[in-house]
């Protein structure tokens, strides 16, 4: 039984997605609980996999209503662990994985896992204090990366976090919506995905490109994503005279169709849990330049053989500098698109979920 807020887009939930299907082909009983319904699912849960939609997903605020609204969910996720059995119950992402230690504990073995590194997360203090309670008391606690893995470790009393990285999603199959990935003849794509969020640094990157423009004039920037930072991002390509030269499509459902047309890609992370950005760029054969921030790149990038890593995080004369060796130097983008493509082995289904099948056995993985 796997425990997520929702399936509207994301990271964690296009995980949970991928990790029911596989146990599900494998012959296992296999079930999600989300707090909304399906109607706004990013992602399509594969035939025979069950869905318990609990519909407590309203913002309840705080206080004593915020109390009452967890402790609904909590009595909701028991009654349906007590009906169906689990052997396991998986919590995905914190809030999640507090509800399931809460509800199940006790009844079968429950496996809590963090995919935001937790100095970036905005988390309530009290959400904080339940982690540090609920955290020890799960059978297993697991982090994407070994940054987080030793803050958990840390931070949280009583816990020895492991690490199982994501499994890379390639090939990428198209969904809604199909946005032409088409270029014009001739000109060079530095691609960048992510939410338009300032932890994205997306800022950051236009400032780069900008110093890099007038000597590079074949080569455009495409930021694909949606979010709240797109007035400012449009405002500032204005300001810097890029109009042209940096176009925000928004989001996309063939994003692959844009990884393979596109000849370099760059990740501006202010912080990242485990990019799948990166790996998916990495899969379809892209050199990549991504700052090199606490924790996930630096688990990927092996720099210097198939992607660079930059520091100072958020300097852009810093990411400038490294994007121009490789625009520069078709020969070098080569030689790391060449070796990108081993995060396919890296990263497989097959090894990944290799490692969760030894946690769901009683073992640790490293």
């Amino acid at each position: 039984m796997i425990v997520i807020h929702s399936l509207q887009g994301g990271g964690a939930e296009r995980v949970a997605v991928d990790m029911a299907g596989y146990w599900q082909a494998r012959g296992c009983q296999v079930s999600v609980v989300t707090q909304t319904d399906a109607s706004g699912d990013a992602y399509r849960l594969p035939d025979g996999v069950a869905r318990y939609a609990l519909r407590l997903a309203e913002d309840t605020g705080g206080g004593l209503r915020a109390l009452w609204g967890n402790l609904r969910r909590i009595l909701a996720l028991r009654r349906l662990v007590r009906k169906h059995r689990p052997t396991v119950v998986l919590g995905m992402m914190t809030r999640s994985s507090i509800l399931a230690v809460v509800a199940a504990r006790g009844r079968c073995r429950v496996i809590v896992t963090e995919h935001t590194h937790p100095p970036i997360q905005t988390l309530p203090p009290l959400w904080q204090r339940l982690r540090r309670w609920a955290y020890p008391r799960a059978d297993a606690v697991i982090a994407l990366t070994h940054g987080t893995a030793q803050w958990l470790d840390l931070n949280v009393p009583g816990v020895q976090a492991q690490v199982i990285p994501n499994a890379v999603h390639w090939p990428l199959e198209d969904g809604d919506p199909v946005v032409p990935a088409d270029r014009v003849p001739g000109r060079l794509r530095l691609l960048a995905v992510g939410r338009l969020h300032g932890v994205k640094g997306f800022a950051c990157l236009v400032r780069a490109f900008a110093s890099l423009a007038a000597f590079f004039p074949n080569w455009d920037l495409t930021i694909l994503g949606e979010g709240g930072e797109r007035a400012a991002l449009e405002a500032l390509c204005e300001e810097l005279g890029l109009q042209g030269r940096v176009s925000l499509p928004g989001r996309v459902g063939n994003v692959g169709a844009w990884y393979q047309a596109s000849d370099l890609y760059v990740l501006s992370s202010v912080a990242e849990g485990l990019s799948n950005t990166l790996l998916e760029a990495m899969a379809s054969g892209l050199p990549c330049v991504a700052f090199d921030c606490e924790t996930g790149p630096r688990e990927i990038i092996r720099s210097g053989i198939d992607g660079i890593l930059v520091r100072p995080v958020q300097d852009p004369d810093a990411l400038a500098a490294r994007l121009s060796e490789l625009m520069v130097d078709p020969a070098l983008r080569a030689r790391y698109a060449g070796r990108a493509v081993d995060v396919r082995d890296r990263f497989s289904t097959a090894r990944v979920m290799a490692l969760w099948d030894q946690v769901f056995r009683g073992n640790r993985v490293n």
